[in-house]
């Protein structure tokens, strides 16, 4: 009877010890956030070798006991995870298990993406509605509007700062928004203010910046061109050389307004992301800048730092035209007959099959 009593108090003494020490016990120093994928199905046991593996845990096996004690296996995530050193085993289970509180998420925002490209992504990950970020993004407050300085029909798009963050699952989207403004106020506001003489002749202020910027970040897949590309458009813009004048006749703001007012353009009808003649030729897309002069109406993309430096200091150069030439790279001319020839030359490597 003794030794059942033994047992029986050193099992409780465990379970105690469990959830009443161990949950609170910082498991080493704190360190930098990462990601930990856990595969779908995973049990407590296998999650806990992952977290050992990773430094987040000291004691898989404990962690394991806890998890089932507490309940919480029939309801593990699966996925990517934020996690850090030094967090206790009771912050980290809460993590790795369903309806335990707001979890950390970090999410990337590529530069060069739409708001419509970030909307499901915040929303695949869990961060909010994708709806709801978007009728935000949309029709910002008065207050934003002016904060931003933004015209009254103007969205944020442009100021949504392509950067990596952490937010939290099921976060008010205001919240979030607010974190992509505060990070492009922090970053873009002072630079472009402080570049903004080398564009004086065209009158251009902040959102006209980010058009462009937004523009060069769509055309350009290398580092190195976008300021070469910047210095194309600045040229086309200023120069009564190219003809039609003052036009960009840049492909990505066709598409954008497919996809941003879809019902002001009759050839935007079906559009599935390939740009036809006729969409070039509809002069009813207010972003159709083989159509309209200047700049389209607002910024197409979210552009990075890189696109923004390049508008602000463009390669300077008399290129007035561009065609792609393999590998994500393009040729540049400063007259039509050399582009015409880089076209010839594009179109026979492509019926060579190069």
């Amino acid at each position: 009877m003794g030794l059942l009593a033994l047992v029986v108090a050193l099992g409780l003494g465990a379970v105690s010890w469990l959830l009443l020490v161990f949950p609170h016990e910082p498991t080493g120093p704190r360190g930098e956030r990462f990601e930990l994928d856990i595969a779908p199905g995973s049990s407590a046991r296998t999650i806990a070798a992952q977290l050992a593996d990773a430094g987040v845990i000291a004691h898989p096996g404990a962690f394991a006991m806890y998890v089932r004690l507490l309940g919480l296996d029939a309801e593990l995530r699966s996925g990517p995870v934020l996690l850090e050193g030094g967090l206790t085993p009771e912050v980290v289970a809460q993590r790795i298990a369903f309806g335990r509180g707001p979890v950390p998420v970090r999410v990337t925002i590529p530069e060069g993406f739409t708001r419509f490209d970030i909307a499901r992504r915040l929303e695949a990950r869990g961060v909010a509605d994708a709806g709801a970020l978007l009728e935000l993004i949309e029709n910002p407050p008065a207050a934003v509007r002016e904060r931003f300085d933004l015209p009254e029909d103007a969205t944020l798009e442009g100021y949504l700062f392509p950067e990596t963050y952490d937010f939290k699952e099921g976060m008010r989207p205001g919240r979030a928004v607010w974190r992509m403004l505060r990070t492009w106020d922090q970053r873009v506001a002072g630079r472009i203010a402080e570049g903004l003489g080398a564009l004086e002749d065209l009158g251009y202020d902040a959102r006209d910046v980010l058009t462009l910027a937004s523009v060069v970040e769509k055309e350009a897949a290398v580092a190195d061109e976008r300021p070469i590309i910047a210095g194309v458009f600045l040229n086309r813009l200023r120069s009564d050389r190219f003809l039609p004048r003052h036009r960009l006749q840049a492909d990505p703001t066709v598409s954008y307004g497919c996809l941003a007012r879809p019902e002001a353009a009759p050839s935007c009808a079906g559009f599935d992301g390939t740009i036809t003649r006729a969409m070039l030729g509809d002069r009813a897309n207010p972003y159709n800048t083989y159509m309209h002069p200047g700049l389209p109406p607002g910024p197409i993309a979210n552009p990075g730092m890189a696109a923004i430096e390049a508008v602000l200091e463009p390669a300077a150069h008399d290129y007035l035209y561009f065609v792609a030439r393999g590998g994500g790279r393009h040729a540049f001319s400063a007259d039509l007959d050399a582009h015409r020839e880089a076209v010839r030359a594009l179109r026979a490597r492509e019926a060579r099959g190069e």
